[in-house]
């Protein structure tokens, strides 16, 4: 099993892009395709309208400063606080399943919720600025 100790790095890397991908085409639409159509859709939610703009730059800058790997427990917070508004407010009434439903939003917010704790790994930003460790204790 220390084989598998030693890809932790590689998993990471992994949780990082997928989560990271996803965000950016989030993101990017809300930032380029026109805030005030996010800030309208925000306030409908019943939030202020000026939230929208922290959960645009989430999502898109967020979103590839995950991918780098570049102060990535600060944008696992801010992911699984989006994620858990998403599914507060628009998800969790349609559902585990289906169209709408939690299981996407809720999967997301799972793997931000484990970079909070795991951090990036040593194939990071991070991780090459604390000597590769990045937050994973090595195998012994």
């Amino acid at each position: 099993m220390r084989v598998l100790d030693r890809l932790q790095p590689l998993a990471l890397l992994v949780l990082r892009v997928v989560i990271g991908v996803i965000m950016i085409a989030h993101g990017y639409p809300k930032v380029l395709g026109g805030i005030s159509h996010v800030v309208g859709f925000v306030g409908h939610l019943g939030l202020p309208g000026w939230l929208a703009y922290p959960l645009a730059a989430t999502e898109l800058l967020g979103g590839i400063l995950m991918i780098a790997g570049l102060f990535t427990r600060f944008v696992a917070v801010a992911m699984l606080t989006d994620m858990s508004v998403a599914i507060w407010k628009i998800h969790w009434h349609k559902g585990l399943t289906g169209p709408g439903g939690v299981e996407f939003p809720l999967a997301v917010a799972a793997i931000a919720f484990a970079l909070i704790f795991f951090g990036a790994g040593s194939i990071s930003i991070d991780g090459a600025l604390r000597g590769g460790g990045g937050g994973v204790k090595k195998a012994k």
